[in-house]
């Protein structure tokens, strides 16, 4: 018998790497957990262990919970040189352990900690799009020097360099077509699902997709000044930003601990001068206002609410990244949207097929659609689903060739077959062709191509991104509620317009880059309050982030994905009505309960001022008031 070592395919094990990364991911989480945990103990234990036992559960759960957000308090309190609630969370604790409520302040650890630990869950993550762009991005770029070639990495690339860029690669940098021909995916860059055709002369970006010829490109920028690399940038400096109420809650939030930690100072020596009370009732009373001023239930009054909208959307197929985009939604006074896998379903579809003969047409569809068969092209492989549709049977063609950035050409029968532009056919018979009906096609948007049988134009398709089913009814009902809507393409003007007339939007700007779609951006916040932007694209993704409210669907590229605010993930565009009744729903109900828990806590200041207050009174309407907010924003998980 051999002794064999046997691997399990659905047995795992990190190495310790793997471990410490995940540990210093979630290390906070865990601790915020982890201390929770222990605070349950400690409570159950206290009717079955002695006060060691218990208390020391109580310690270790304040130590383990309480750690991170102490540091962050004391780190950012040198740095700024101002107070923050963090310290005030963990001073308003200690003092309900010093006067013998070791639960309380334990609870108020738990519930702090892991509320920063969400948030800072959610932070890190925003910010993983950096790192999917930089995928796209080339690492190497193969240098033409003479008749020598070597790979280099793009970093070295100098302007004036010629580089090969292969069928199936990406572009590593800017540059000028010296040589060759082909058509480029430019999606990344302009968010248009149809190929772009490039020649001698053409200008090519980085990080776009090279798909059917070799080209040597003469490089015209450095890697740091692509525009591939400014859209990193963009992005960056986008989410880099704060919003005014993020700035107004900094500024509250100094005010308030200083104001409490105040009120405690002179509550612990002042009225046993003043008003003539013993040390020890004025101690009591200054730790009960301590433990009353305590902002747990502000902060229950806004995080329960939020997550149970946050997990109401999920369950519509809704993903808010936080809460403030939540909270944001219901304010926004125009929508912009990008067209392509937004508006459009993102893939060309034939809308027309006209034969010269009307007779001899499904024969004519049959062989175009068989020489396209041989073809990846977007447009090759949209005519050849329309002829499966049709139910077109296939034939024996030969001699296909591919004519990079023009069609496509093959034999059938004896006879040369010929599908592409009207550049590539002949421009003069393709404007005649049926009394000019290219030019009409051409006006409403949609990309014409033309078969060419024995040097005769014989048929056209036209192609088009078709508009979603449901574009229309979201469209609509956004309008309905007085909100404005746009659309900013990098199609050209004739697309954009069918699209806009289609799906009845009130604007619609044409060509735009990244950088110029960030920019309109920018200018609808200079007239309306609060602007939303809805893409799927690598290029969306500056626009996205500039928003207000940036809103990916969800079948999207990873980048807008991580960037947006919001995710439809069923791209599914008239949830964009639900998600906003959610906000204005959330607003209210976190209005309510910050009136509430403010009045609350205001009437116990009083009350423990007055001395008609005991310490467990305080504590039952300080948690009382904490969990009645909750149960408040609990109403939102249902629909």
């Amino acid at each position: 018998m051999v002794n064999e070592t046997r691997s399990y395919p659905y047995s795992k094990s990190w190495n310790k790497p793997e471990f410490l990364t995940y540990i210093k991911e979630h290390g906070e989480l865990i601790a915020a957990l982890f201390s929770g945990v222990l605070l349950l103990f400690a409570w159950i234990g206290e009717n079955y262990w002695s006060p060691p036992v218990y208390i020391t559960l109580y310690l270790s759960a304040f130590i383990i919970g309480g750690f991170a957000k102490a540091k962050e308090g004391l780190e950012e309190t040198l740095e700024d040189r101002s107070l923050n609630v963090e310290l005030l969370m963990i001073l308003a604790a200690i003092g309900s352990a010093a006067i013998g409520y070791w639960t309380e302040g334990a609870i108020l650890i738990f519930i702090f900690s892991l509320s920063g630990a969400m948030e800072t869950y959610t932070m890190n993550k925003s910010h993983k799009e950096i790192s999917s762009l930089m995928n796209l991005q080339p690492e190497q770029a193969l240098l033409v020097t003479g008749s020598h070639q070597q790979w280099v990495p793009v970093e070295k690339l100098k302007v004036g360099d010629f580089i090969r860029v292969k069928p199936g690669e990406r572009v590593p940098a800017d540059g000028v077509i010296t040589e060759g021909a082909s058509s480029l995916d430019e999606s990344t860059i302009t968010g248009e699902s149809m190929p772009a055709a490039k020649g001698l002369e053409n200008e090519v970006f980085a990080g776009t997709m090279n798909i059917d010829g070799s080209l040597l490109v003469e490089v015209t920028k450095e890697s740091k000044e692509t525009l591939f690399q400014k859209i990193i940038t963009m992005v960056q400096n986008a989410q880099s930003e704060k919003s005014p109420s993020q700035l107004f809650i900094e500024r509250f939030e100094s005010t308030y601990v200083k104001a409490v930690l105040g009120a405690v100072a002179v509550m612990m020596f002042l009225p046993h001068f003043v008003l003539g009370w013993t040390w020890m009732e004025t101690l009591y009373r200054a730790m009960i206002l301590l433990v009353v001023a305590s902002p747990c239930a502000l902060v229950a009054s806004i995080m329960p609410a939020t997550l149970s909208a946050i997990t109401n959307g999920a369950r519509q197929g809704i993903l808010f990244k936080g809460g403030v985009h939540l909270e944001h939604l219901s304010s926004i006074k125009a929508f912009a949207f990008d067209k392509t896998g937004t508006l459009t379903k993102g893939q060309p579809v034939v809308t027309d097929f006209i034969a010269s003969d009307k007779g001899s047409a499904d024969d004519i569809l049959s062989a175009a659609a068989s020489i396209e068969q041989q073809s990846n092209h977007p447009l090759a492989e949209a005519v050849v689903k329309y002829a499966e549709g049709k139910n077109m049977s296939f034939v024996n063609v030969e001699e296909v060739k591919n004519h990079s950035g023009n069609g496509v050409s093959g034999w059938y029968k004896g006879e040369e077959w010929m599908i592409g532009k009207a550049d590539f056919i002949g421009r003069d018979q393709c404007s005649h062709f049926e009394d000019g009906v290219f030019s009409t096609l051409a006006s409403e948007g949609k990309t014409v191509i033309f078969v060419k049988r024995n040097g005769v134009a014989t048929a056209l398709l036209a192609l088009k991104d078709t508009v979603r089913e449901d574009t229309k009814r979201a469209v609509q009902t956004l309008k309905n509620q007085g909100i404005y809507t746009i659309m900013l393409t990098g199609d050209n003007d004739a697309t954009a317009e069918a699209i806009a007339r289609e799906a009845d939007l009130d604007q619609y700007i044409s060509e735009c880059l990244p950088d110029q779609k960030q920019e309109e951006i920018k200018q609808l916040k200079e007239h309306f309050p609060h602007v939303a932007m809805v893409g799927d694209g690598i290029n969306d993704a500056p626009a996205l982030a500039e928003a207000d409210v940036g809103v990916a669907m969800g079948e999207g590229t990873d980048v807008a994905l991580e960037t947006a605010d919001v995710v439809l993930m069923k791209n599914d565009l008239p949830k964009i009505a639900h998600a906003m009744e959610l906000s204005k729903r959330m607003n209210r109900i976190i209005k309510q309960n910050v009136i509430f828990s403010i009045t609350v806590i205001m009437l116990l200041i009083m009350s423990n001022f007055l001395q008609v207050l005991d310490l467990p009174l305080g504590v039952i309407g300080h948690e009382g008031s904490t969990i009645l907010v909750i149960l408040n924003g609990l109403r939102l998980l249902k629909n």
